[in-house]
């Protein structure tokens, strides 16, 4: 009994784990039905490092392309440096993004707020809040490369109706924008109202304490 439950709660949240990153690649198909990974372990969906490819990802910071299946999610994104790294401490998006609308989201260049070598090792890890208010992680492994360009114009282009706003603010992020990374401040971050202040509220505390913790410039 206590396995076909289990069971079921794992079939449960592979329907509900809707995000996967595009570009760069992710470390592993999280999604998928035969494999025991799941988007709710924390800090990379259990896909073990290793399994996919690492892709070379511009020294000065790059692109990240998003496919989202809820009409609205909370997002950051870390970085991990080092092969194999479980430290996020570096957070990419010192401000949380609210994305509203499902498809591709894309971030054309995504700065880096510390100074990295050529060749470096690292893994970018992506973490979401919907409706649920439980937190969803997947991981690209990358190794940076001072000779790798940012995507050419045209290819990062968000869905119709895909838009991002710095909660707290009215700064609109999308494909023709880049985020700025600032010290992050968690007294000074306004969330949304009703239904997704209330879901966010049960992680957030949590999202900030262990997994967030920003490179002041």
């Amino acid at each position: 009994m206590r396995a076909t439950v289990f069971s079921l709660f794992a079939a449960i949240g592979q329907v509900s784990a809707h995000f996967k990153v595009e570009h760069p690649p992710w470390r592993g198909d999280s999604l998928a039905e035969n494999t025991t990974y799941s988007q709710w372990d924390y800090p990379c969906a259990g896909v073990p490092y290793g399994v996919g490819n690492t892709t070379e990802w511009p020294i000065e910071g790059g692109p990240v392309v998003l496919d989202l299946h809820h009409p609205w999610t909370y997002l950051y994104i870390n970085l991990g440096l080092g092969a194999n790294s479980s430290n996020f401490n570096i957070s990419l998006t010192p401000e949380l993004l609210n994305v509203t609308g499902s498809g591709t989201f894309c971030i054309p260049t995504l700065p880096v707020p510390t100074t990295v070598a050529d060749g470096q090792n690292a893994t970018l890890q992506f973490v979401t809040n919907g409706e649920s208010g439980s937190a969803l992680y997947n991981c690209a492994d990358i190794v940076f490369k001072s000779s790798v360009k940012p995507l050419s114009g045209g290819i990062c282009t968000n869905s119709t109706g895909v838009t991002a706003t710095i909660v707290g603010q009215t700064t609109t992020v999308n494909a023709s924008s880049t985020p700025t990374p600032t010290p992050n401040s968690a007294s000074t971050v306004v969330f949304g109202s009703g239904s997704q202040a209330a879901a966010l509220g049960v992680t957030i505390a949590f999202i900030l304490g262990v997994v967030i913790t920003s490179i002041p410039l």
